[in-house]
């Protein structure tokens, strides 16, 4: 392999953030890689999926938001795969990127992005001020063996991933449980985030683990505005979808044209929301301070009273109602008498002549006059009516950060696979194209398949990028180290001919004879880099030789032998 084609071939098995911000075909290769894994694919045998065979995606799509709540967790914790610093990875990437570059675009090199993770303190944020500032943890995307296998790691009862793991879940469970087509997921990537947005029901975004539709963007509840925070705040760097992906560094694009305009155009219209008394009210629940200037009214017998509007917001608290939506009169039943008055209180507006005003006059928040009309509806109740009229416009309107338009747009052929293909079809049909289609080549790295891959880009991405099983290992003896892999259970989370790297061994304290062998060559190259270590692969047996000999067994059924040498790797 050429050294440009070794480096990006090698991150399709370590996969941290860094490797996909710079070789961005990873994303979607690691999506095709859990969609040929067999894990989704047993998920349609749950009853709970079984029992809404035959409805629609949408449906179906709530479901596994539940589902995925119930078996993985959001996992951020900076040394589950361990740390690196900023000047190795910007020597390993400075000749795809320039460092400068990087920096715009990638928080944990120094982001210039939106002074809101100035405000935050991006380091102390993440819980990386207690590191000097060159040090970056190596947040890798786990596939959906190494989130299942959490379970195994102390600490842990269910899966786990970050966020960039659970929307290449989320988006490969779509397709396989769902039912919904490759051509209605959206993979958008921020510099610190990684959702979908599925072009289903008015749309669909995937945060984490959960899932918000365009009505619970626009609710005002923590949750939602947590979920705000990427698009509203951040650069998106990256779009993938099965034509291809537009980068925001990156003056090629292989997504197809028509497709990302249209995707640009639902994407902001998703974002955008009508001005309404439910809306007002919405903005109300994610802006305290001003609810001491509203009002709301009931009518009792034909005689109205009134509650002032953070009273009411309290309810919420004790009841599943919620202030802005239909429910809204039988909450107003629910409050205790002694909250009404038959006064309205001075100085405050009541939501229900805001309504009024709303259905005559029509405002266009949109426009300049139109924000002028409800700010001269305030003014007489908000000290600085403008203020609150410009936040209640941004509130409703959020105007993405896309990568700009002006690419060079080279046409690729698309991914095509159906969500009535069976896992087998897909996997030869990637199988097929692998000559042709590097996204597809390199779907079968990140699954893990050695068989059909070269073992080189695997070998130098153990013995260069897996801090943790060195780390765990630092105060024992070589021959500790050996017994400490042997009495681990000598299976693989991977099946058949796929192999975990180290830290995946290290992680999850269990591995097949080969993961076990490379782990221990891991660590011995890191104490001795100058000597020679080799591993001989024959069957069931597994040689590790650096002037002692290690042997361990193996069910993987290979034949290979390993040399390592400084940081030169060659196999045979």
């Amino acid at each position: 392999m050429k050294d440009i084609d070794l480096e990006k071939y090698s991150s399709a098995f370590t996969l941290s953030d860094m490797e996909i911000f710079v070789f961005p075909e990873l994303m979607y290769s690691l999506l095709l890689a859990n969609i040929m894994s067999p894990i989704v694919w047993k998920w349609r045998e749950e009853s709970s999926f079984r029992k809404l065979a035959g409805k629609d995606p949408y449906k179906k799509l709530m479901r596994l938001r539940q589902f995925i709540m119930d078996e993985f967790e959001f996992n951020l914790d900076l040394e589950t795969w361990g740390l690196t610093d900023k000047n190795t990875e910007i020597k390993r990437f400075e000749k795809f990127l320039p460092p400068a570059e990087i920096s715009k675009s990638n928080a944990l090199f120094g982001y210039e992005g939106d002074t809101y993770y100035y405000d935050v303190d991006i380091r102390k944020h993440f819980g990386l001020d207690k590191y000097n500032s060159d040090i970056i943890p190596y947040w890798k995307t786990e596939t959906v063996e190494a989130m299942n296998a959490f379970r195994h790691k102390k600490g842990y009862k269910t899966g786990a991933g970050e966020c960039v793991s659970l929307s290449t879940l989320y988006a490969a469970a779509a397709f396989i449980v769902c039912g919904i087509p490759l051509e209605d997921i959206y993979m958008v990537l921020t510099p610190l985030h990684s959702q979908n947005f599925i072009d289903i029901n008015g749309g669909v975004i995937t945060n984490n683990r959960r899932l918000v539709t365009n009505a619970m963007w626009f609710n005002g509840t923590e949750l939602s505005n947590k979920a705000q925070r990427a698009l509203r705040n951040e650069q998106i760097t990256i779009v993938e979808h099965t034509s291809g992906l537009v980068h925001c560094l990156y003056s090629d694009a292989t997504i197809d044209k028509n497709i990302y305009d249209r995707f640009c155009g639902k994407l902001k219209g998703f974002l955008k929301a009508e001005l309404s008394t439910a809306m007002m009210v919405n903005f109300l629940r994610a802006n305290p301070d001003y609810q001491k200037y509203f009002q709301f009214c009931k009518e009792c017998r034909t005689n109205p009273q009134f509650v002032n509007a953070e009273d009411l917001f309290n309810y919420e608290h004790l009841s599943p109602l919620k202030v802005s939506d239909c429910s809204h009169k039988q909450m107003l039943e629910e409050v205790f008498d002694g909250e009404f008055s038959t006064e309205p209180s001075p100085g405050r507006i009541r939501c229900d002549q805001f309504e009024e005003f709303m259905r005559k006059k029509k405002p266009d928040i949109r426009t300049e006059q139109g924000r002028a009309d409800i700010t001269e509806v305030f003014a007489k109740y908000i000290p600085d009516s403008r203020k609150f009229v410009n936040e209640l416009y941004d509130f409703l309107h959020i105007e993405p950060k896309l990568p700009a338009g002006e690419k060079n747009y080279i046409p690729t052929e698309p991914i095509k696979i159906s969500p009535d293909m069976s896992r087998e079809q897909i996997i030869d049909y990637l199988k097929s194209i692998r000559g042709t289609n590097v996204v597809a080549d390199l779907a079968f790295y990140a699954y893990r398949d050695m068989e059909s891959c070269d073992w080189k880009p695997f070998i130098k991405s153990a013995i260069e990028r897996n801090p943790v099983s060195i780390e765990m290992t630092k105060d024992k003896s070589i021959e500790e180290c050996f017994k400490w892999l042997k009495d681990m259970p000598n299976e693989s989370i991977y099946d058949n001919k796929r192999l975990a790297q180290p830290d995946e061994v290290a992680n999850y304290a269990r591995g097949d004879g080969i993961e076990k062998a490379i782990t221990l060559a891991n660590i011995l190259h890191k104490r001795e880099p100058n000597k020679e270590i080799s591993i001989r692969i024959n069957g069931k047996s597994v040689i590790v030789e650096a002037n002692q000999k290690f042997e361990f067994q193996s069910s993987k059924s290979f034949d290979k032998t390993i040399k390592i040498n400084k940081e030169e790797y060659r196999i045979q």
